[in-house]
This record gives C-alpha cells, structure tokens and sequence, in this order.
C-alpha cells in the first residue's frame, strides 16, 4: 500500500462552549499565518460550559508564538500520526486491523475522503505505541 505517515504534534487550547469561541482562536492563528490542515473541537462534558479544540500543523515562530498566546500547547498526553494515501473500500479498516494484530490500542481515530485520497489522524498513548504503528503502517 502506498501511504504518507508521518508523527504530527497536535496543538490543545480549552474554549468556552458559547458562540464564536472558535473563530476567536482560530482567526489570529490565520493571521499569523497558520496553514491548519485540522481541527476538532468539542464540549468538555466533564467541565460544563467549556471545550477544547485540536488543530496541527503550527509551524515557524510566528504560528507558535500566536498559538502560545492563544492558550495553545502542544499535546503531551498525546501522540498524533497522520496517514493518507489512495481511497478505496475499507482501506482505514485494513489499518486498523494490522494495528490490532500487533497489539496497537488507539486513543482515538479520525478519518475522511476527499476527492480520491483518504487521510486519517491516529491518536496514541505513548511515543512508543506511536513509534510502533508507524513502522506497523510501513509495512503495508
């Protein structure tokens, strides 16, 4: 199978759950130039009346600098691999398989397809387990 993996920092920032929370830390991330290839944001269900939103790449100092300002810090808690390649018919169910043959517990998994590549974003728990898949993955 040809895929592109490779490890991603995920940057984590809490937001209040009201309207235009987002947009308030998302434009000034644009502004510094910030290219996000993605985001997930959600409620906090532990913490009412709050959220916390992902986003990656953050790149250069500008970016970073905009980000830490912002409340962003790269994810300690969690290791992050992005996967793309060639969409087809239980391709990221394919992934998951090899990933569960090795004994690989995913912390989370997000997956879309546009147009005719698929891209997944793969959250571990350890840098190890991170290490581990991407070498698993490699092998496909």
């Amino acid at each position: 199978m040809d895929l592109l993996i490779e490890k991603v920092d995920v940057w984590a920032a809490p937001i209040p759950d009201q309207p235009g929370a987002l947009a308030a830390l998302l434009k000034p991330l644009h502004r510094a130039g910030a290219d996000l290839q993605f985001i997930i944001a959600r409620r906090a269900p532990d913490k009412p009346g709050t959220g916390v939103v992902f986003v990656t790449p953050l790149q250069g100092d500008r970016e970073v600098r905009a980000a830490s300002q912002l409340g962003f810090n790269v994810t300690q808690s969690l290791q992050s691999i992005r996967v793309m390649g060639l969409d087809k018919p239980g391709v990221v169910a394919e992934l998951m398989q090899a990933l569960a043959d090795e004994g690989i517990n995913l912390r989370g998994l997000s997956a879309s397809v546009i147009g005719r590549q698929f891209v997944a974003y793969l959250g571990l728990d350890s840098l190890e387990d991170t290490n581990k898949a991407i070498d698993i993955l490699g092998r496909l």
